[in-house]
């Protein structure tokens, strides 16, 4: 799966697409000098996650499409235009029959996918008549009107969902970590106040000395440089600072061999950088920082470096950005450490929105015990009654047997028989006229009718 093998977590899908039309630049290695395996010719190579909540969806539609022979070729001549305005996606029209019908499931798929989200979500609100229609609107990366075709919208609107989404990635990761940071010294903040005066400056003091450890650290190279790919080279890679060559780097790095350096493969060359400031095994060293450290780098050379601005390097722009001033003399590079990652102005509203929270939540707790009180009272209302009707129920049975009436079953029958009364069948054994059973061998005489009129 040729555009996937492509397709970092913030790469754009466009980019990907693209991707299958463009080679790599043959350049001769002798990798047996390279230190570590580094890629097998023919190995699959595992496709990070893309990060969208719809991200299974996208790589099934992907798949489903290089299937089919005309799309692929179509692809291959596209621009960057032609994906970006909806123009190739009207050649889904013109795809086999199989490919069309299993991109109408993977559709239908996703829609009762969405759904059952949706369903979900209202009922851990309690919320009951779900406009299942209304509220698929939300989700742009299909067509909501037509549950059960996938069409050229759906492919359009697929392809722009997931170029804005990724696009807005990056910053919604630096959002992230900044409430992050907030989070971190709102609550060191609150801890200090449970703190008497003594112990609360053993902590401020403490917290002081972690700080000044964790900025005792080697120089940071400034990405990008030569002196941080030439560390690279010499490190990782085992081969002589002093045979630096950039091609060679190049095709060293593009694990997939593509032609590009991607995101991904661009924030692996940051590791040795990042291991000089983190260490996950030092209590000051925060690891939730160090990938903020590693997704500032990447930026930057993304920045420096990707002249056409579609987020993926290829071997023209790396080499000329070695021929810039910035990459053989750069600035100084500032670590997280050394920058104010919110201001107090900042920090302040961050915490009145927690409080606010708070008081939320504090409400809502509120409430349920109020709901919970009132349904253990009608509770004990209802056994108090049961109780009593209990109570009443055997009074009157009791006053049935004083006056001499048995009582009744559950069915209304006598729970007993009266005096005098016999079961049937009694009668062979207690015959009329006496009490006790005939001895043995004694016939009973037939009793005279006094009725009986003699001639």
């Amino acid at each position: 799966m040729k555009w996937l093998s492509v397709l970092p977590q913030q790469c754009l899908l466009l980019m990907t697409c693209l991707v299958m039309a463009l080679e790599a630049v043959p350049i001769d290695i002798d990798k047996t000098k390279v230190k570590g395996e580094g890629h097998v010719e023919g190995e699959k190579v595992e496709n990070p996650d893309t990060g969208l909540y719809y991200d299974e969806y996208l790589r099934q539609v992907i798949d489903v499409l290089e299937t089919d022979k005309h799309f692929r070729e179509k692809l291959q001549t596209a621009d960057i235009e032609e994906i970006k305005s909806g123009k190739l996606s009207r050649e889904l029209d013109l795809v086999s029959h199989h490919v069309r019908t299993r991109l109408d499931e993977l559709k239908r798929q996703e829609v009762a996918r969405l759904r059952m989200l949706i369903k979900a979500k209202m009922d851990s609100v309690q919320d009951t008549g779900i406009d299942h229609q209304a509220l698929l609107k939300q989700f742009e990366h299909l067509n909501h009107q037509n549950p059960d075709t996938f069409e050229p919208k759906d492919l359009d609107m697929l392809i722009k969902a997931a170029t804005s989404d990724l696009e807005n990635y990056d910053k919604t990761r630096h959002e992230e970590f900044k409430k992050y940071e907030m989070m971190k010294e709102h609550e060191r903040r609150e801890y200090l106040k449970t703190l008497d005066e003594e112990k609360r400056k053993r902590e401020e003091s403490k917290f002081e000395e972690m700080k000044k450890k964790h900025g005792d650290h080697p120089k940071v190279h400034h990405p990008g440089s030569k002196d941080q790919l030439k560390e690279v080279w010499e490190e990782a890679d085992g081969l002589d600072p002093n045979e630096f060559d950039p091609k060679t780097f190049f095709k060293l790095h593009d694990v997939n061999n593509d032609g590009f350096l991607d995101e991904q493969e661009l924030e692996a060359l940051f590791t040795k950088e990042l291991e000089k400031v983190y260490d996950p095994k030092n209590e000051e060293d925060d690891m939730v920082e160090m990938e903020e450290e590693r997704l500032r780098m990447r930026e930057h050379v993304m920045n420096e470096v990707d002249i056409n601005k579609d987020r993926l390097v290829t071997l023209e722009e790396f080499l000329r950005a070695t021929e810039k001033k910035e990459f053989l003399e750069p600035d100084s590079w500032e670590t997280l450490d050394q920058q104010q990652l919110f201001t107090e102005d900042e920090l302040k509203e961050f915490e009145n929105h927690i409080s606010q929270q708070e008081d939320e939540l504090r409400k809502k707790a509120e409430e349920l015990q109020k709901q919970k009180e009132e349904l253990q009272r009608q509770h004990d209302q209802l056994q108090a009654q049961k109780q009593e009707l209990q109570q009443v129920v055997k009074q009157m049975e009791q006053k049935k047997l004083q006056q001499g009436n048995p009582p009744a079953g559950p069915a209304g029958e006598l729970k007993f028989q009266p005096p005098g009364e016999h079961k049937v069948g009694d009668a062979a054994k207690h015959p009329a006229g006496g009490d006790q059973p005939l001895p043995p061998g004694h016939v009973q005489e037939p009793a005279v009718r006094t009725d009986q009129v003699h001639p």
